[in-house]
């Protein structure tokens, strides 16, 4: 089957201070309209909270007279999605309420659009990396889903743990995370992958921490185990964990005895790298070069040159603030809803100078593609001295993965 995408990359070099000098538009008493963000909280997904607070610093806060209306859902969000979905839906009666981003797009999302859009139809949906499956959170009523290229890296995270010197490739996960049609049909990629690339794959089981367990239980689980893992499939092993809250225990056991990290499941710097270091970056705090640069130094004095990687940018902070941006400009009639290059050009205010590759989603079974999802990835750096960035966004994927179904 011949893969139906539109393939676009940009590189984007801002001439303003990075996020330091950025200036709210207009006075927090001025905000004509509001734009609703939903994120999770520091404990689970610290970067996409930090991308609402960009948004904030750049356009005030509602309850200050500004534009933007931040709320988190908990963190046990698997048990109490009635209370998600309420959350969403309230923001609805705000009558000044214009567009809601919703990132991480948590399940409950897709039944919160619809409710929102039978309300008020005017209100933009914006859903930032759904963790429901894409005919369902397509068929929602969202103006458009942002999410990162399961199809894609799951061919390239492969590839880049060849060009690391990688034998295995271990993928860490659990059922729920593998009941998502995105994260199965890319460990399904993952697999053929190693196949074709000629690396042995293996997965291993680990605890959800939206079960009884919690977050401490999950990351303790992954402490203890880490060490045995790289004893069973040695040194030059590949690791890729799907749970963000278990990539710091993960980072630091692999940076105490030996491994390859690629990238986690959603990248960034920040994205276990500071607890597994024990780092402080208040200083640097929004500053993703300067980030990026004391995690680097961190890594290489642990002796991880050329074996650890990251996106340069944090994906789930670009999400948040990028998608906010869009949805602001929408709004403004300064881009349209169903352009890729206004949505690189919003996303790009926040990852100067890195290269985006992105397609709209194009459904395995049917060969049709989406109208309003999109798949985006970007090149991944590996830290060392000097760092580089792989090509991994210049790669061709086979076509044959974008057809690949997960086993039964």
């Amino acid at each position: 089957m011949k893969k139906l995408a539109t393939v676009v990359a940009i590189a984007i070099v801002c001439s303003l201070v990075f996020f330091g000098c950025q200036k709210k538009e207009s006075g927090p008493a001025k905000a004509k309209y509001h734009i609703g963000v939903v994120t999770g909280t520091v404990s689970q997904s610290e970067d996409d909270l930090r991308g609402a607070e960009q948004l904030i610093k750049e356009y005030g806060s509602v309850k200050d007279g500004g534009m933007v209306q931040h709320i988190t859902y908990p963190d046990d969000f698997m048990s109490q999605q009635e209370t998600v979905i309420s959350q969403i839906v309230a923001l609805a009666d705000d009558p000044k309420m214009k567009a809601i981003v919703v990132n991480q797009a948590i399940p409950g999302t897709a039944e919160a659009f619809k409710r929102v859009k039978a309300k008020r139809a005017d209100i933009l949906c914006f859903a930032g990396e759904a963790h429901e499956d894409p005919l369902v959170i397509q068929g929602s009523g969202a103006d458009l889903v942002v999410s990162n290229d399961f199809v894609s890296r799951g061919y390239t995270i492969v590839w880049a743990a060849k060009q690391l010197g990688a034998k295995t490739f271990v993928h860490i996960s659990f059922p729920r995370h593998m009941s998502y049609e995105t994260m199965s049909r890319r460990w399904a990629i993952m697999q053929e992958a190693c196949k074709d690339l000629g690396l042995k794959s293996a997965f291993e089981t680990a605890p959800d921490p939206t079960s009884d367990v919690g977050m401490p239980g999950a990351q303790q689980f992954i402490m203890e185990k880490t060490p045995q893992w790289i004893q069973k499939y040695g040194k030059e092993t590949a690791f890729f964990c799907t749970n963000d809250g278990e990539t710091e225990p993960l980072l630091r056991q692999m940076l105490a005895y030996g491994g390859i990290f690629v990238e986690a499941d959603l990248p960034s710097p920040l994205m276990g790298y500071p607890g597994a270091l024990g780092i402080d970056l208040k200083a640097e705090m929004g500053d993703f070069p300067a980030i990026l640069k004391k995690v680097e130094s961190a890594v290489v004095a642990k002796g991880g040159a050329g074996r650890f990687g990251t996106w340069a940018f944090s994906y789930g902070y670009t999400l948040t603030a990028g998608i906010g941006q869009f949805a602001k400009n929408v709004i403004d009639g300064k881009a349209k809803k169903d352009s890729l290059a206004d949505l690189f050009t919003a996303m790009g205010k926040y990852t100067p100078g890195a290269k985006w590759n992105g397609a709209y989603y194009t459904d395995n079974s049917t060969g049709v593609k989406a109208k309003n999802q999109v798949l985006v990835f970007m090149d991944t750096y590996v830290m060392g001295n000097p760092g580089k960035f792989l090509p991994t966004t210049a790669q061709v994927v086979p076509e044959k993965y974008y057809t690949l179904k997960p086993s039964k």
